[in-house]
């Protein structure tokens, strides 16, 4: 059990410790975002360098050698909600004075400008041992802006050996980000914006076609990599492994978060995963029932806006509030996927790094790759 591997309290891992106390904290989102730009940032404890290599240093003191934890990462756009839905995840309470948030929420100034507040991976960690994961946004014009030369080519250098525009590894990014999150979490909550936006799930789609042959952080793959002749081990087929998808629709306006458009969204989504990897994840837990179909393994939730409707008349199916909460309970109790062996946090971490660099250097993301490349939608 996992207390009989806990020496020490377990480590929680804050957005800003120390700063509940410091006068003038608990006013508005804006002001959090001031006060959080005043002091040295989180992101130190990104897990992804500027260059996108995995760094482990910074979250390894965070972490025990419990080996009862979940790992809940977040993916989406800009500007959906992906860092206020794992602060809810986290056990937030943003009514409790002088506390900041454990991931930071975009202020006013920043939407205006358009631009980002996550970069690379964000992590935290709860005292129920839940590792979050925060990412960048994907398909994001300020990520773009910031990682691309005059000459069109690209800050960052993703893909093992291939020299590639910006707007090509730009695009890569949002894959890869999603392969990772795939391979290293037990629940992957997939954020779009609105019942029209599709592109999430696009996303999705490519991710289950790249994932396969990757192994899971606890694979003896990780472990012992290579045979005696010093090549690769084939991958057995239980280190097979995928994260469960959770998709979420925030912001759904009062007309469209109704349950007869949630029966029709779900049926859509059946019928786009319905054969892919999601639909077939195969639950080891014994304590929790695993999905008896594709309709109970794919998960969707529709958030309805936060702003209030200004027409008295309409009524609302759902609050942002009770839709936020069903989804957290969802989350903390569904049954997730094992990894095909017992592994530490700390373990988790160390082969999550090993993982990264297996999916930089796959040969069939590199394929994936060359043929966006020669497709012509991007710049050589």
């Amino acid at each position: 059990m996992a207390s009989s591997n806990l020496t020490h309290a377990p480590k929680i891992l804050l957005a800003k410790p120390g700063l509940a106390n410091r006068p003038g904290a608990g006013g508005t989102d804006d002001d959090a975002a001031a006060l959080r730009a005043n002091f040295q940032s989180v992101g130190s404890l990104n897990l992804l360098s500027d260059s996108w290599e995995f760094q482990i240093d910074r979250l390894l003191p965070f972490l025990t050698d419990n080996t009862e934890f979940t790992v809940v990462g977040v993916i989406g756009p800009t500007g959906v909600g992906k860092s206020t839905i794992l602060n809810e995840v986290y056990g937030f309470d943003s009514s409790s004075p002088g506390l900041l948030p454990p991931f930071g929420l975009q202020s006013e100034e920043t939407r205006a400008l358009a631009r980002h507040l996550t970069v690379g991976i964000e992590p935290r960690v709860s005292s129920e041992r839940i590792i979050l994961l925060d990412t960048q946004p994907v398909f994001s014009p300020s990520v773009l802006a910031e990682m691309i030369r005059p000459d069109g080519s690209s800050t960052v250098s993703l893909i093992t050996g291939e020299s590639l525009s910006a707007e090509l590894v730009h695009e890569m990014m949002s894959i890869l980000l999603g392969v990772l999150l795939a391979s290293i979490c037990h629940v992957i909550i997939v954020v779009s914006e609105g019942v029209s936006d599709t592109s999430m799930w696009r996303l999705m789609t490519t991710v289950d076609l790249l994932k396969h042959g990757l192994p899971d952080p606890s694979s003896a793959t990780l472990f012992h990599p290579q045979n005696k002749e010093g090549t690769t081990r084939p991958l057995e087929v239980h280190d097979e492994y995928i994260a469960a998808p959770v998709f979420v629709h925030n912001r759904v306006h009062d007309e469209d978060d109704a349950p007869i458009n949630a029966l029709h969204m779900k049926k859509m989504l059946i019928r786009c995963f319905g054969s892919s990897s999601y639909a077939k994840i195969k639950f080891q837990d014994g304590s929790k029932d695993p999905p008896k179909s594709s309709d109970d393994s794919l998960k969707l939730f529709l958030i309805p806006s936060k702003r209030i409707t200004t027409d008295s008349t309409r009524l609302q199916y759902q609050s942002f509030n009770s839709a936020l909460w069903k989804l957290r309970d969802q989350i903390l109790s569904m049954p997730t996927p094992s990894f095909s062996r017992t592994v530490s946090e700390r373990d988790w971490l160390k082969n999550s790094a090993k993982i990264w660099e297996l999916i930089k250097s796959s040969p069939i993301v590199a394929d994936y790759c060359r043929m966006l490349q020669s497709s012509g939608l991007y710049r050589k």
